[in-house]
């Protein structure tokens, strides 16, 4: 087996960060010596298998800046990615049989010059997540378009998290045309859902309106960023009041969870906006929020929810669907991007148009039908089984990994 270093910007708490973790348990179970070398850890912001000894994990350059002034984010990012790599090669005393990385793809020529053998994870291209709202920042933009691309087609091996961002990809890396990505799927680790004790609603929720017998809750998990379009979720739930009857109103409520750093101006900034548009929208006494659950009160809130409902528009791929329909629950979700390769529709949830009405919509069909709810939620279960397996998944990549480590072993 090989010694794999995860080169990663910032091991926090998020659907990347799960990925790579996940990346690395998979590669570990099947006897690799993996360890992570990041350029931010933090003990209170992070998954559990980083924290716990499973894995050695490497802090360096964390002193280096995120912003000036709350600008320049990417130029930073970059800079800071290249530093650890920098450090990996030159000081670390670490000699990887390959390195996987994702996210920043501005580190990989640092890598290949001594000669390492690098796997990327595109999760999205990174110019397509900026905003180009005046000509100064397509200024600033274009030197950093043009070096994700460049760095992007260094890599050995490319790989995406669906065919919605292979095309994508495609699409935007036009110098790229001969490299072919391969679709890597994330999955749900099972061996944390089966493996974990979930709690009682009563130590998660204290509010006893939530803890009635027949009260059925609404989940939605996501990071606070306004991209991930979390008002929706609130303006379907204050729209389903208008569908309802007042006894079943009555007994509805929305759960609201997601990543949450109060280093990110963004992510304060949201949390504020939609804990007042519920006040606005009169149902602020029907929603929880929840800033960066842990994985026991995640579990939780996914075993006592009745149904997910996931607003992201064009996601790239997002896991948080698959963990709702391992956990038996039925899937709300726009009908776009990753979702639609994850939720069948009208078989193990619901695709939607990104709007209020058409939202609330389905979510009345669960409300009112409970036998539908157990019956999608248990063909959700099913389906992620089939096609989403942590096996599979661990599978498909030691195949990737071994090819490498075989090609290293032919030319010895």
């Amino acid at each position: 087996m090989g010694k794999i270093v995860v080169l990663h910007p910032d091991l926090g708490i998020g659907g990347a960060e799960r990925l790579v973790v996940d990346v690395a348990l998979a590669l570990q179970k099947e006897g690799h010596d993996v360890q992570f070398v990041t350029a931010h850890h933090d003990s209170n912001h992070c998954f559990a298998e980083t924290k716990d000894g499973s894995f050695r994990v490497t802090v360096v350059g964390d002193w280096l800046p995120r912003s000036i002034y709350g600008r320049f984010h990417a130029v930073f990012a970059y800079l800071r990615m290249m530093y650890a790599a920098m450090y990996l090669v030159f000081f670390s005393g670490i000699k990887p049989d390959l390195v996987f990385c994702d996210q920043v793809s501005a580190c990989i020529p640092i890598l290949r010059y001594r000669g390492l053998k690098v796997v990327f994870y595109c999760h999205f291209p990174d110019q397509l997540l900026s905003y180009r709202d005046s000509r100064l920042k397509q200024m600033y933009r274009a030197p950093l378009d043009w070096l994700e691309e460049v760095t992007t087609g260094m890599a050995d091996k490319v790989l995406v998290n669906s065919k919605f961002t292979a095309s994508v990809f495609k699409a935007t890396f036009k110098r790229l045309a001969k490299v072919t990505p391969d679709v890597l799927y994330p999955s749900v680790n099972t061996d944390l859902f089966e493996g974990s004790a979930t709690r009682r609603l009563n130590e998660v929720i204290e509010d006893p309106a939530f803890l009635v017998d027949n009260a059925f809750l609404f989940l939605s998990i996501n990071r606070y960023e306004r991209k991930k379009n979390l008002s929706l979720v609130l303006r379907a739930f204050a729209d389903l009041r208008t569908i309802l009857d007042e006894d079943k109103w009555s007994n509805v409520f929305l759960i609201m969870a997601g990543g949450y750093d109060n280093r990110v101006k963004e992510n304060v900034e949201h949390f504020t906006e939609l804990v007042c548009l519920a006040v606005r929208l009169g149902v602020s006494e029907k929603v929880k929020f929840f800033k960066s659950p842990s994985d026991s009160v995640k579990l939780s809130l996914l075993y006592h929810s009745h149904c997910l409902v996931y607003t992201p528009a064009n996601e790239h791929f997002g896991i948080v669907p698959l963990e709702a329909m391992h956990a038996k629950k039925p899937v709300i979700a726009v009908n776009s991007g990753g979702p639609t390769e994850t939720v069948v529709d009208g078989v193990t949830g619901f695709l939607c148009e990104p709007e209020p009405d058409k939202f609330a919509e389905a979510m009345s069909k669960f409300v009112s039908n409970k036998p539908l709810v157990k019956r999608m939620g248990l063909q959700g279960r099913d389906w992620v089984m089939e096609k989403f397996s942590f096996l599979s998944f661990s599978k498909q990549l030691q195949k990737i990994v071994m090819e490498f480590l075989k090609s290293d072993d032919s030319n010895d």
